[in-house]
């Protein structure tokens, strides 16, 4: 799948989890495991680990586990049972190295790339914990339209530093028009979570994009998700620190 595919993808995904923000709490949460259930499949792939059917089971099980704890909780802070949940996705990965039997080989990077899963996945629970702040749904809908908007402006064909440039620019001002039309959200604000989308989207590119792996399905599969998956906890610190 080529780049200007992935993009598309990505931007259509970040599209579905406005639409779900949009209807209310439980289809955010049913996207946001479907982001977590795609990060699992897909992970392993892009890392190449050695195990990925550990790899991928216990990213799975953390990630939705952290969905659905965080969605069942009252009050605030909704985040406060997330590092447990991590904790124990941790104490998961460590068991399936010790399952394994075909003589643990990268036994350290496979270990590594399982833990890194487990935090990208345990991000998308952010979509949900954002939707509880203030702003609440208008936030999460600015955060993820920009998100669309910078995954899909960074599949023109555009050189070097002027991809991420226009990338930035575009989801900025993405994010000021949602923050001029949504009132809880705020002009600035809205601004901010467009930057914010569009450093996401440009740095995930610059990382990600070069790998081999993604000549997979499955690999490519996670990088479509995987800004949209981040994107969570970004949006949720984002919410914190502008809007309270």
């Amino acid at each position: 799948m080529g780049l200007s595919s992935r993009a598309v993808a990505t931007s259509v995904m970040a599209a579905a989890v406005a639409a779900a923000a949009f209807f209310g709490l439980l289809p955010l949460t049913i996207a946001a495991a479907v982001l977590v259930v795609l990060v699992a499949v897909g992970w392993p792939a892009l890392l190449g680990q050695p195990a990925p059917g550990g790899s991928g089971l216990v990213i799975g099980l953390t990630g939705v586990g952290a969905v659905a704890v965080v969605a069942a909780t009252d009050g605030e802070p909704a985040l406060r049972n997330l590092p447990l949940v991590l904790a124990m996705g941790i104490v998961l990965a460590f068991v399936a190295e010790m399952l394994r039997r075909d003589g643990r080989p990268r036994l350290v990077e496979s270990l590594l790339g399982t833990v890194s899963g487990l935090v990208v996945a345990v991000s998308a629970a952010g979509w949900i914990a954002t939707d509880r702040t203030d702003a609440g749904a208008e936030l999460v809908v600015t955060c993820a339209a920009t998100l669309a908007v910078a995954s899909a402006i960074s599949a023109l064909p555009l050189a070097g530093w002027w991809s991420s440039v226009v990338t930035v620019v575009a989801a900025a001002a993405a994010g000021a028009a949602l923050g001029y039309v949504l009132p809880e959200v705020a002009i600035s604000n809205g601004l901010w979570t467009g930057v914010v989308s569009g450093m996401l989207v440009a740095g995930l590119r610059a990382l990600f994009d070069q790998l081999p792996a993604l000549e997979r399905r499955q690999a490519a599969v996670a990088a479509i998700v995987l800004p949209v998956t981040v994107g969570g906890i970004l949006v949720f610190v984002v919410g914190r620190v502008l809007v309270g």
